[in-house]
Protein backbone atom coordinates (compact mmCIF):
# COMPACT_ATOMS: atom_id res chain seq x y z
CA UNK A 1 0.00 0.00 0.00
CA UNK A 2 1.26 3.46 -0.90
CA UNK A 3 2.01 5.76 2.06
CA UNK A 4 -0.36 8.39 0.69
CA UNK A 5 -3.22 5.90 0.94
CA UNK A 6 -2.28 5.15 4.54
CA UNK A 7 -1.91 8.73 5.74
CA UNK A 8 -4.86 10.22 3.85
CA UNK A 9 -7.34 8.10 5.78
CA UNK A 10 -7.47 11.06 8.14
CA UNK A 11 -6.69 9.42 11.49
CA UNK A 12 -3.25 9.49 13.16
CA UNK A 13 -1.06 6.62 12.00
CA UNK A 14 0.51 4.21 14.48
CA UNK A 15 3.59 2.36 13.31
CA UNK A 16 6.55 0.34 14.57
CA UNK A 17 10.23 0.08 13.70
CA UNK A 18 12.18 -3.19 13.75
CA UNK A 19 15.77 -4.08 12.92
CA UNK A 20 17.04 -7.29 11.27
CA UNK A 21 18.46 -9.60 13.99
CA UNK A 22 21.87 -11.21 13.56
CA UNK A 23 20.86 -14.77 14.50
CA UNK A 24 18.13 -17.24 13.59
CA UNK A 25 16.97 -17.18 17.22
CA UNK A 26 16.72 -13.41 16.99
CA UNK A 27 14.57 -13.69 13.89
CA UNK A 28 12.21 -16.13 15.58
CA UNK A 29 11.91 -13.77 18.55
CA UNK A 30 11.17 -10.91 16.17
CA UNK A 31 8.47 -12.88 14.33
CA UNK A 32 6.87 -13.51 17.74
CA UNK A 33 7.00 -9.76 18.46
CA UNK A 34 5.39 -8.99 15.12
CA UNK A 35 2.66 -11.54 15.84
CA UNK A 36 2.02 -9.91 19.22
CA UNK A 37 1.80 -6.43 17.72
CA UNK A 38 -0.21 -7.34 14.62
CA UNK A 39 -3.62 -7.36 16.41
CA UNK A 40 -3.09 -3.66 17.13
CA UNK A 41 -3.51 -2.97 13.43
CA UNK A 42 -0.41 -0.85 12.83
CA UNK A 43 -0.58 1.47 9.85
CA UNK A 44 2.83 0.21 8.74
CA UNK A 45 6.16 -1.06 10.05
CA UNK A 46 9.63 0.05 9.01
CA UNK A 47 12.79 -2.06 8.82
CA UNK A 48 16.21 -0.55 9.42
CA UNK A 49 19.22 -0.83 7.11
CA UNK A 50 22.72 -1.38 8.49
CA UNK A 51 25.49 1.14 7.91
CA UNK A 52 26.91 0.75 4.43
CA UNK A 53 24.21 -1.74 3.55
CA UNK A 54 25.54 -4.30 6.03
CA UNK A 55 22.03 -5.73 6.55
CA UNK A 56 20.82 -5.18 2.99
CA UNK A 57 19.84 -8.80 2.34
CA UNK A 58 18.33 -9.28 5.79
CA UNK A 59 16.36 -6.05 5.47
CA UNK A 60 15.04 -7.16 2.09
CA UNK A 61 14.11 -10.65 3.26
CA UNK A 62 12.39 -9.38 6.41
CA UNK A 63 10.38 -6.77 4.49
CA UNK A 64 9.28 -9.33 1.90
CA UNK A 65 8.32 -11.87 4.57
CA UNK A 66 6.19 -9.32 6.44
CA UNK A 67 4.61 -8.26 3.16
CA UNK A 68 3.80 -11.87 2.23
CA UNK A 69 2.64 -13.19 5.61
CA UNK A 70 0.78 -10.23 7.14
CA UNK A 71 -1.52 -7.44 6.03
CA UNK A 72 0.86 -4.80 7.42
CA UNK A 73 2.65 -2.58 4.86
CA UNK A 74 6.41 -2.91 5.43
CA UNK A 75 8.70 0.02 4.63
CA UNK A 76 12.43 -0.67 4.19
CA UNK A 77 15.05 1.93 5.06
CA UNK A 78 17.54 2.74 2.30
CA UNK A 79 20.70 4.80 2.75
CA UNK A 80 23.16 6.65 0.54
CA UNK A 81 26.29 5.40 2.31
CA UNK A 82 28.76 3.36 0.25
CA UNK A 83 26.32 2.75 -2.61
CA UNK A 84 26.50 3.33 -6.34
CA UNK A 85 23.53 4.24 -8.52
CA UNK A 86 23.61 0.72 -9.95
CA UNK A 87 23.31 -0.83 -6.48
CA UNK A 88 20.43 1.43 -5.53
CA UNK A 89 18.68 0.64 -8.81
CA UNK A 90 19.07 -3.10 -8.19
CA UNK A 91 17.63 -2.70 -4.70
CA UNK A 92 14.67 -0.70 -5.99
CA UNK A 93 14.09 -3.30 -8.71
CA UNK A 94 13.88 -6.08 -6.12
CA UNK A 95 11.46 -4.15 -3.95
CA UNK A 96 9.31 -3.20 -6.94
CA UNK A 97 9.17 -6.84 -8.08
CA UNK A 98 8.12 -7.86 -4.55
CA UNK A 99 5.34 -5.28 -4.52
CA UNK A 100 6.83 -3.15 -1.75
CA UNK A 101 5.12 0.23 -1.90
CA UNK A 102 7.35 2.59 0.07
CA UNK A 103 10.94 3.50 0.94
CA UNK A 104 12.38 5.50 3.84
CA UNK A 105 15.27 7.37 2.21
CA UNK A 106 18.13 8.29 4.56
CA UNK A 107 21.62 9.69 4.28
CA UNK A 108 22.89 7.01 6.67
CA UNK A 109 25.76 6.57 9.10
CA UNK A 110 29.38 5.85 8.09
CA UNK A 111 30.11 2.12 8.48
CA UNK A 112 32.50 1.30 11.33
CA UNK A 113 33.73 -1.71 9.36
CA UNK A 114 35.05 0.54 6.56
CA UNK A 115 37.83 2.71 8.09
CA UNK A 116 38.78 4.09 4.68
CA UNK A 117 35.24 5.11 3.81
CA UNK A 118 34.91 8.56 2.19
CA UNK A 119 31.47 10.08 1.87
CA UNK A 120 32.70 12.05 -1.13
CA UNK A 121 32.89 8.75 -3.03
CA UNK A 122 29.15 8.04 -2.60
CA UNK A 123 26.92 8.44 -5.63
CA UNK A 124 24.43 10.29 -3.42
CA UNK A 125 25.89 12.90 -1.09
CA UNK A 126 22.62 13.79 0.63
CA UNK A 127 19.27 12.15 1.31
CA UNK A 128 17.68 14.68 -1.05
CA UNK A 129 19.78 13.20 -3.87
CA UNK A 130 18.48 9.73 -3.06
CA UNK A 131 14.89 11.01 -2.93
CA UNK A 132 15.32 12.59 -6.37
CA UNK A 133 16.74 9.34 -7.75
CA UNK A 134 13.81 7.32 -6.42
CA UNK A 135 11.41 9.83 -7.97
CA UNK A 136 13.18 9.37 -11.30
CA UNK A 137 12.93 5.61 -10.86
CA UNK A 138 9.19 5.98 -10.26
CA UNK A 139 8.86 7.40 -13.76
CA UNK A 140 10.40 4.26 -15.28
CA UNK A 141 7.16 2.31 -14.95
CA UNK A 142 8.89 -0.62 -13.24
CA UNK A 143 6.74 -0.44 -10.13
CA UNK A 144 3.32 -2.16 -10.20
CA UNK A 145 1.77 0.97 -8.64
CA UNK A 146 1.69 3.67 -11.30
CA UNK A 147 2.76 6.19 -8.65
CA UNK A 148 5.90 4.20 -7.91
CA UNK A 149 7.34 4.17 -4.41
CA UNK A 150 6.04 6.39 -1.64
CA UNK A 151 9.01 8.11 -0.01
CA UNK A 152 9.66 9.04 3.60
CA UNK A 153 12.56 11.02 5.04
CA UNK A 154 13.93 11.71 8.51
CA UNK A 155 13.43 14.83 10.61
CA UNK A 156 15.24 15.88 13.79
CA UNK A 157 13.17 17.80 16.38
CA UNK A 158 16.22 18.23 18.63
CA UNK A 159 18.44 19.17 15.70
CA UNK A 160 20.61 17.05 13.44
CA UNK A 161 23.84 16.15 15.29
CA UNK A 162 25.93 16.93 12.22
CA UNK A 163 24.25 20.29 11.56
CA UNK A 164 24.54 22.82 14.42
CA UNK A 165 23.10 25.56 12.18
CA UNK A 166 19.37 25.02 12.77
CA UNK A 167 18.33 27.37 9.94
CA UNK A 168 20.48 25.55 7.40
CA UNK A 169 19.14 22.26 8.78
CA UNK A 170 15.62 23.30 7.78
CA UNK A 171 16.91 24.16 4.30
CA UNK A 172 18.20 20.60 3.93
CA UNK A 173 14.90 19.18 5.17
CA UNK A 174 12.96 21.32 2.71
CA UNK A 175 15.28 20.13 -0.06
CA UNK A 176 14.27 16.53 0.73
CA UNK A 177 10.60 17.43 0.61
CA UNK A 178 10.98 19.48 -2.57
CA UNK A 179 12.79 16.50 -4.13
CA UNK A 180 9.65 14.43 -3.65
CA UNK A 181 9.32 13.16 -0.07
CA UNK A 182 5.74 12.29 0.90
CA UNK A 183 6.19 12.41 4.67
CA UNK A 184 8.68 12.99 7.48
CA UNK A 185 9.36 10.53 10.31
CA UNK A 186 11.25 12.11 13.19
CA UNK A 187 14.14 10.89 15.26
CA UNK A 188 13.24 10.01 18.83
CA UNK A 189 12.71 12.83 21.33
CA UNK A 190 11.63 13.08 24.97
CA UNK A 191 10.34 16.66 25.17
CA UNK A 192 7.20 17.29 23.16
CA UNK A 193 7.99 21.00 23.06
CA UNK A 194 10.86 20.11 20.74
CA UNK A 195 8.45 18.33 18.40
CA UNK A 196 5.81 21.08 18.40
CA UNK A 197 8.48 23.72 17.78
CA UNK A 198 9.94 21.60 14.97
CA UNK A 199 6.49 21.28 13.38
CA UNK A 200 5.96 25.04 13.50
CA UNK A 201 9.40 25.68 11.97
CA UNK A 202 8.50 23.27 9.17
CA UNK A 203 5.38 25.34 8.48
CA UNK A 204 7.45 28.51 8.41
CA UNK A 205 9.90 26.87 6.00
CA UNK A 206 7.10 25.90 3.61
CA UNK A 207 7.17 22.20 4.49
CA UNK A 208 3.62 20.90 4.32
CA UNK A 209 3.89 17.09 4.30
CA UNK A 210 2.70 14.91 7.21
CA UNK A 211 5.13 14.70 10.14
CA UNK A 212 5.15 11.47 12.15
CA UNK A 213 6.59 11.62 15.67
CA UNK A 214 9.21 9.04 16.68
CA UNK A 215 8.82 7.70 20.22
CA UNK A 216 11.12 5.25 22.02
CA UNK A 217 10.03 4.10 25.49
CA UNK A 218 13.00 3.57 27.78
CA UNK A 219 13.12 -0.07 28.92
CA UNK A 220 16.45 -0.35 30.75
CA UNK A 221 19.23 2.01 31.82
CA UNK A 222 21.57 0.16 29.46
CA UNK A 223 19.21 0.73 26.53
CA UNK A 224 18.95 4.42 27.44
CA UNK A 225 22.74 4.76 27.35
CA UNK A 226 22.82 2.95 24.02
CA UNK A 227 20.07 5.26 22.81
CA UNK A 228 22.18 8.28 23.74
CA UNK A 229 25.05 6.89 21.66
CA UNK A 230 22.93 6.11 18.60
CA UNK A 231 20.90 9.32 18.66
CA UNK A 232 23.67 11.85 19.21
CA UNK A 233 22.38 14.96 20.88
CA UNK A 234 19.29 13.27 22.34
CA UNK A 235 18.11 15.28 25.35
CA UNK A 236 16.80 13.55 28.45
CA UNK A 237 14.66 16.06 30.38
CA UNK A 238 15.29 16.41 34.13
CA UNK A 239 11.73 15.27 34.83
CA UNK A 240 12.45 11.95 33.13
CA UNK A 241 15.87 11.54 34.75
CA UNK A 242 14.44 12.16 38.22
CA UNK A 243 11.81 9.46 37.69
CA UNK A 244 14.46 7.03 36.42
CA UNK A 245 16.72 7.78 39.39
CA UNK A 246 13.92 6.63 41.70
CA UNK A 247 13.69 3.29 39.93
CA UNK A 248 15.38 0.45 41.82
CA UNK A 249 15.74 -2.09 38.99
CA UNK A 250 15.11 -2.59 35.27
CA UNK A 251 11.49 -3.60 35.87
CA UNK A 252 10.88 -0.27 37.56
CA UNK A 253 12.81 1.55 34.82
CA UNK A 254 10.55 -0.02 32.22
CA UNK A 255 7.43 1.09 34.12
CA UNK A 256 8.77 4.65 34.25
CA UNK A 257 9.60 4.53 30.55
CA UNK A 258 6.15 3.26 29.62
CA UNK A 259 4.40 5.86 31.75
CA UNK A 260 6.52 8.70 30.37
CA UNK A 261 6.07 7.60 26.74
CA UNK A 262 2.32 7.17 27.31
CA UNK A 263 2.08 10.76 28.54
CA UNK A 264 4.09 11.92 25.55
CA UNK A 265 1.78 10.10 23.14
CA UNK A 266 -1.39 11.40 24.80
CA UNK A 267 -0.13 14.98 24.53
CA UNK A 268 0.93 14.47 20.91
CA UNK A 269 -2.50 13.10 20.02
CA UNK A 270 -4.14 16.07 21.73
CA UNK A 271 -1.82 18.24 19.63
CA UNK A 272 -3.17 16.66 16.40
CA UNK A 273 -0.01 14.77 15.49
CA UNK A 274 -0.13 13.12 12.06
CA UNK A 275 1.18 9.84 13.44
CA UNK A 276 3.31 8.13 16.07
CA UNK A 277 6.15 5.78 15.18
CA UNK A 278 7.39 3.50 17.96
CA UNK A 279 11.05 2.48 18.05
CA UNK A 280 10.41 -0.96 19.54
CA UNK A 281 13.93 -2.44 19.87
CA UNK A 282 12.24 -5.60 18.51
CA UNK A 283 10.18 -5.99 21.69
CA UNK A 284 6.41 -5.74 22.07
CA UNK A 285 5.66 -5.34 25.78
CA UNK A 286 6.26 -1.59 26.18
CA UNK A 287 4.39 -0.70 23.01
CA UNK A 288 1.43 -2.90 23.96
CA UNK A 289 1.28 -1.25 27.38
CA UNK A 290 1.33 2.21 25.84
CA UNK A 291 -1.48 1.24 23.46
CA UNK A 292 -3.51 -0.01 26.39
CA UNK A 293 -2.97 3.16 28.43
CA UNK A 294 -4.12 5.29 25.49
CA UNK A 295 -7.25 3.22 25.01
CA UNK A 296 -6.31 2.34 21.43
Amino acid sequence: MHIQDIIQKGNPTFSFEFFPPKTSAGFEALYKTIAELSPMGPSFVSITYGAGGSTREMTHDLVVRINETTTIPAIPHLTCVAHSKEEITQTLDRYAEAGIGNILALRGDPPASMPNYKRSDDAFQYAADLVSFIREYNQSGKHPDARGFGIGVAGFPEGHPAMPNRMKEMDYLKAKVDAGADYICTQLFFDNNDFFDFRERCELAGIHVPIIAGIMPIQTIASMKRMAELAEGARFPAKLLKALNRAKDDAAVERVGIQYASQQCAELLDGKVDGIHFYTLNKSHATREIYSSLGL
